[in-house]
């Protein structure tokens, strides 16, 4: 495989509606990430918010997270560490936020049917919440991301995992970011 081009951080930036797999996939891929490109480090939204005690589920206070979100992401990929970030993070303007400050930038968008979703609801985020983005907040989906994974449910997930994986490694090479 390649070696990386390396002076800052990459920041692989997954986002999808809550129980579309983002997480999962971002725990899938972190030991390529970690593996080919350097020190890294994978967060997710859930325990970010708990650490940083960040309980307002509504749209401003989402909005709010997001942007510590950003401020803490630019701080880690600029000592040159990649970032493997799951979140829901459905606005645009974090995500415009990151394209203009974070020169190593990938974003992955899940894509997954709401309903199929809460049909499945694993975790019962669908039935137990009232502020849920994609039912009661109005999710801004990515215009252009870098990558697509389409999660019908359908497929295993060694198979969006290699998917994503292959895609992330063209990406990589066509950014310039693997030698």
């Amino acid at each position: 495989m390649k070696k990386l081009n390396k002076k800052k951080g990459i920041l692989f930036w997954i986002t999808g509606l809550s129980g579309s797999g983002k997480s999962t996939l971002a725990k899938r891929i972190y030991p390529y990430i970690k593996k080919k490109c350097g020190p890294s480090i994978y967060l997710d939204g859930d325990s970010m918010r708990n650490i940083l005690e960040l309980h307002d589920y509504s749209f401003k206070g989402r909005a709010s997270n997001l942007k510590k979100f950003n401020r803490i992401v630019k701080l880690l990929t600029d000592q040159g560490i990649n970032v493997v970030f799951s979140l829901i993070g459905l606005m645009d303007e974090p995500r415009d936020w990151n394209r203009k400050n974070i020169k190593k930038y990938v974003e992955i968008f899940i894509k997954s049917n709401v309903k199929k979703i809460i049909k499945i609801d694993k975790k019962n985020i669908y039935k137990r919440n009232k502020n849920v983005v994609g039912v009661t907040i109005r999710p801004q989906f990515p215009k252009k991301p870098d990558i697509i994974i389409n999660n019908t449910f359908d497929k295993t997930l060694k198979s969006l995992e290699i998917e994503l994986l292959t895609k992330i490694r063209k990406l990589l090479i066509k950014k310039k970011l693997l030698k």
